[in-house]
């Protein structure tokens, strides 16, 4: 765990790293928030502490601008509410109030590096998929992941780098689909200060950040083929060159990439280099879709409804009879992304002593679906009958819908939908100047249900 903190928390940076340092954490601190972004760039970090006097909403600005993906927690003193607030309206996921607490801020550490990262499972077809990852977590061999989207690829990379050699040492995850083509080849690799219109400064790429870990390289087979010869090069000569300079810098990464692709297929239709493909399938393990291990649907609900009834702070409920039957017979287009989606919208809606078919909102039709309830967003046809919509018709009907669902609850809602909430109040904004009905906080289709 790398830790970066910017600011001087008040006098309290050395209680904080203390406390950090004993939890396994290597700490650096900046003063000013350049200073800070300027550690991020050439050292990465898994987790940042920011004082909350600082300008937040500058520094997560400067964070997206420069495409640097790093958990944010604000501190200050506790009856600073005002900026707290601020700070987490402009995108901190904590706010830790100061004087530091140890639980507190060890509580934090442990919900970052085990963030989305636990495997849940009984059914045989996951035991023997762990089985084989157990098997080749030690070595040093490169190991692709295969299987269809939502079936939790990443969570296992991270499993396999938390049982192998170089767990200490850092794990660095690249969704390589998410970053745009011409932008992937710095993220990779890094770039000198000058080397293209933006960089403003010398940066690292994920190998150098990942230097002695492991690097994720999340949906290769999205990455276009010039830069798939590039890719295998650092792979052979163990080396990268920075965009804009000519003096190579070794690496030492364990690469472990994930696709959803038949990747066989992808370089039969030369979307894929075979002699990368070779490279990085010395083991190959392939994660079932989520309607093929059914002795986990149930254990997968529970233990999401457990996780979100705590993030939301609303009480436990346990599934009804009626809620198992309508997940077990729904076969999970979206796989176990889609559950868990589910269950933190089930895990709002619920309003008797346990959560009922009713709450359990499904998104997409399903002819299996026995319950009689609607699985669209909702009467209006958002989300049922797509056809003919503009992108930003759907956009709107799924983010209203989505709100009213969630009571008017905007937290909840950005949740759900996986956007920050800066992103829906903006977007909330726009569609309240359209003329468009915005759900307030206490209202919506559920409310006095």
């Amino acid at each position: 765990m790398q830790l970066l903190i910017v600011g001087t928390l008040e006098g309290q940076i050395g209680a904080a790293s203390q406390i950090a340092i004993k939890r396994g954490a290597k700490v650096q601190q900046a003063d000013t928030i350049d200073q800070g972004l300027d550690l991020l760039r050439r050292a990465g970090a898994d987790l940042v502490m920011i004082d909350v006097s600082l300008e937040v909403d500058t520094f997560m600005d400067a964070l997206e601008l420069e495409r640097i993906n790093v958990p944010v927690v604000a501190c200050g003193v506790s009856n600073d509410t005002q900026a707290a607030v601020r700070a987490v309206r402009a995108g901190a996921q904590e706010y830790i109030p100061l004087p530091p607490d140890a639980d507190l801020i060890a509580a934090v550490l442990e919900a970052v590096t085990n963030q989305q990262h636990a495997l849940i499972f009984k059914d045989q077809k996951m035991a023997d998929v762990v089985k084989m990852a157990d098997q080749i977590a030690a070595s040093e061999a490169s190991i692709l992941v295969t299987g269809p989207s939502g079936t939790g690829k990443e969570v296992l990379a991270h499993y396999i780098h938390n049982k192998s050699k170089r767990k200490d040492r850092r794990f660095v995850a690249v969704n390589c689909a998410a970053i745009p083509e011409n932008l992937l080849e710095s993220e990779l690799f890094g770039h000198e200060k000058g080397a293209f219109t933006g960089a403003v400064a010398r940066r690292i790429g994920k190998f150098e950040e990942a230097d002695g870990g492991t690097l994720l390289l999340d949906e290769i087979s999205e990455m276009d083929v010039r830069l798939q010869a590039k890719l295998l090069r650092v792979l052979q000569e163990r080396e990268v060159d920075r965009i804009g300079s000519n003096k190579p810098v070794p690496v030492n990464v364990r690469i472990i990439a994930t696709s959803n692709r038949i990747m066989e297929e992808a370089v039969q239709q030369g979307h894929f280099r075979e002699d990368l493909y070779f490279r990085l399938n010395v083991v190959n393990i392939r994660l079932p879709a989520l309607a093929e291990r059914p002795a986990d649907i149930t254990l997968l609900a529970e233990h999401f409804a457990i996780k979100y009834a705590e993030a939301n702070d609303v009480p436990r409920k346990p599934l009804g009879d009626d809620a198992i039957q309508k997940l077990q017979s729904y076969t999970w287009p979206g796989n176990v992304r889609e559950l868990e989606n589910t269950m933190h919208r089930a895990i709002l809606l619920a309003s008797g002593a346990e959560i009922d078919a009713e709450a359990i909102l499904l998104t997409s039709q399903d002819s299996t679906n026995t319950s009689g309830a609607s699985d669209g967003f909702d009467n209006d046809g958002a989300g049922t009958n797509l056809v003919g919509q503009t992108v930003a018709e759907v956009e709107r009907g799924l983010i209203i819908n989505t709100l009213d669902h969630c009571l008017g609850n905007r937290t909840h809602a950005a949740t759900i939908l996986g956007i920050s909430i800066r992103t829906l109040r903006n977007k909330l904004k726009q569609y309240g100047d359209e003329g468009f009905n915005i759900p307030s906080p206490g209202e919506g289709s559920r409310a006095g249900a």
